[in-house]
């Protein structure tokens, strides 16, 4: 270790099957007593929510839900949250779902504690004060966001996501059950655990991952390579499903401290203006990203290689990377998760534009292990057009 390094990640983590019985338990230790349950309708429409609510009045704790949670949440919702939290008057917040939730969640326990508007929480260490106590149980292994200082909301005025990047964004603690995830369908299953996967992949190839980080990179990605065909194609192997959780986890943590890179950075502006689920935008512009990043860090595409199965004896580093890349390829494929921006609406006239979007996603593109032109994310954007 030639440098000092930071790691820091949620404080308290309880996992695995049957975990959510715990929520009570959990709530009490952190002295809550009135909690917003902060969700979607669709994780509403499939019993999770009310479950949670049953266990909290089981342990005799006040309620509210604030279930407008949408996909790609906007910073006008986590202002609608926070509302919620203040009208309750909340001295906890538990956020259920997806990333969207959990993000929401984040952003309106700091807006409860916290002055000002929350376009001026956007960066790197904005928010002055820790938010409420918070909990994040996720219902997919995709995002993370339980082990991350980080909350993204869409900006459409500026057809742009946007990070909110602080400590105190971490949860007091995360729940994972994998039961919860029993029910995701397929697709979502799919795209969600590719977004796994790109976070294990790209914090292993970022410009600040660090030997901690590389450990934790490199387990997310056998675990979550080794149980996403599963899980995708038998949604009830509870194995599998607890693999991709724990993966998703890993991976959450690795993100939290190395950073991803450029494959996030590309996937914000057609996700913001297309409104192309986050997972699928990962994926659609993974493979020509790291075609181009592998020469950024041959000795590490290499390594991702034989982590993904591929027989890399004899060849060259180029070589075994560019096995990494198949592999990529041909498990998005088995996957069936679409690998055409057209497919969503997007024309050759909209690329400047998303490349020019690329470009201000400087956070994410400091991290990546290849320097990055406008003329570059052009180029990039068209191969998957």
């Amino acid at each position: 270790m030639s440098a000092s390094l930071t790691f820091q990640t949620t404080g308290r983590i309880v996992m695995g099957p049957g975990a959510l019985a715990k929520i009570g338990e959990e709530a009490r230790r952190l002295g809550a007593k009135r909690i917003l349950v902060v969700t979607d309708p669709g994780l509403v429409k499939t019993g999770i929510v009310d479950t949670l609510e049953n266990l909290l009045t089981k342990a005799k704790l006040h309620f509210s839900r604030f279930a407008d949670v949408e996909a790609d949440p906007s910073y006008e919702t986590a202002v609608k949250a926070s509302l919620s939290v203040k009208a309750f008057k909340a001295d906890a917040i538990i956020g259920i779902g997806g990333g969207s939730a959990q993000d929401v969640a984040k952003v309106a326990s700091i807006l409860a504690t916290n002055t000002g508007e929350v376009s001026s929480y956007f960066g790197i260490d904005m928010v002055p004060r820790p938010g409420l106590q918070l909990i994040l149980v996720p219902t997919t292994a995709g995002t993370g966001s339980e082990v991350t200082p980080i909350a993204i909301l869409s900006d459409h005025h500026e057809k742009l996501k946007k990070g909110i990047v602080s400590p105190h964004l971490f949860p007091a603690t995360a729940i994972l059950d994998p039961e919860l995830t029993l029910g995701l369908p397929p697709q979502v299953t799919a795209a969600t655990g590719m977004d796994a996967l790109i976070h294990a992949v790209e914090a292993y190839t970022s410009r600040n991952a660090n030997s901690l980080t590389d450990l934790l990179a490199l387990q997310a990605v056998r675990l979550v390579h080794g149980a996403i065909r599963t899980a995708f194609a038998n949604g009830a192997n509870l194995q599998a499903r607890s693999d991709m959780l724990e993966g998703s986890l890993l991976a959450g943590m690795a993100f939290a401290n190395a950073g991803v890179t450029a494959v996030h950075a590309f996937a914000y502006p057609i996700g913001a203006e297309f409104h192309i689920p986050h997972g699928v935008a990962n994926s659609i512009m993974l493979i020509p990203v790291m075609e181009f990043n592998m020469l950024g860090n041959l000795p590490k595409f290499a390594v991702l290689a034989e982590v993904l199965g591929e027989n890399t004896a004899g060849l060259s580093q180029r070589d075994a990377a560019i096995k990494a890349v198949a592999a990529l390829r041909t498990l998005s494929g088995d996957l069936q998760v679409s690998a055409k921006l057209s497919a969503f609406g997007v024309r050759d006239e909209h690329i400047p534009d998303l490349a020019k979007g690329v470009m201000k996603v400087t956070r994410l593109l400091a991290n990546n292990p290849r320097v990055l032109k406008l003329e570059d994310a052009e180029a990039i954007y068209r191969q998957v057009l």
